[in-house]
């Protein structure tokens, strides 16, 4: 059975429902209502699979879900070179958030020096949720033991008017607090950030179990 048959075959409307809500900027006709843990489960037997790189060649997908198997896939892809690869081969194919967010390549953790220049890149599209994967993967991948204040600097930097660009720069930041307090509170005691960026951002920490409380009280206060 063709992948895009079964996953027809399982969709749920009332699920569709929801999760057209969730991403009112794309086609509701382009949902089918399928949970997450059922299309990783598919995305692990697509990538053992004969099938895979048909899969993966067969851009652009009809379906929302497609994408997100196909993010999944990737995601699961152990050799750095060909997972870059794939990744920007689907990147401009990318057209919503939860598809941008939901996938975390394995084979990026341990390479971070040969991921960084295509961060920086990715970053820098005019592609939305190109930059917005992009800032996804700084913050997931840089705010441990290879964070530099630079990175800071060049998030609050970027300049945009996109909704769901600027709350991936406001979910930037208040990880920022959690993990680089010292370095990143200066961005919002001198409001370096856009205005709604700072307010969001200031949220996002408050309500954040990561940000200790004396933290959330200082916070509140910078509002």
């Amino acid at each position: 059975m063709k992948l895009t048959d079964r996953l027809i075959k399982i969709k749920d409307n009332k699920y569709k429902e929801f999760q057209s809500k969730l991403v009112p900027n794309i086609s509701k006709d382009t949902i089918l209502g399928i949970r997450t843990p059922e299309m990783r489960k598919i995305a692990k037997e697509v990538f053992k699979s004969e099938d895979k790189n048909k899969f993966l060649d067969s851009l652009p997908h009809k379906y929302y879900e497609e994408n997100l198997i196909h993010f999944f896939v990737i995601s699961l892809i152990k050799d750095f070179d060909e997972c870059i690869k794939r990744v920007e081969e689907f990147l401009p194919y990318v057209d919503c958030w939860p598809v941008s967010d939901q996938a975390t390549p394995k084979s990026f953790k341990n390479n971070h020096e040969k991921l960084l220049p295509y961060v920086k890149k990715w970053i820098k599209s005019k592609h939305i949720y190109t930059a917005r994967f992009g800032i996804r993967m700084l913050m997931n991948e840089y705010l441990g033991d290879d964070f530099k204040e630079e990175y800071l600097k060049l998030i609050a930097s970027i300049k945009t008017d996109d909704y769901y660009l600027k709350m991936m720069i406001a979910w930037y930041f208040a990880t920022a607090l959690a993990k680089r307090y010292n370095e990143t509170i200066p961005y919002l005691e001198n409001h370096s950030l856009d205005e709604w960026v700072h307010k969001k951002t200031i949220q996002k920490a408050i309500e954040s179990y990561r940000v200790s409380e004396e933290h959330k009280k200082y916070l509140s206060t910078l509002k």
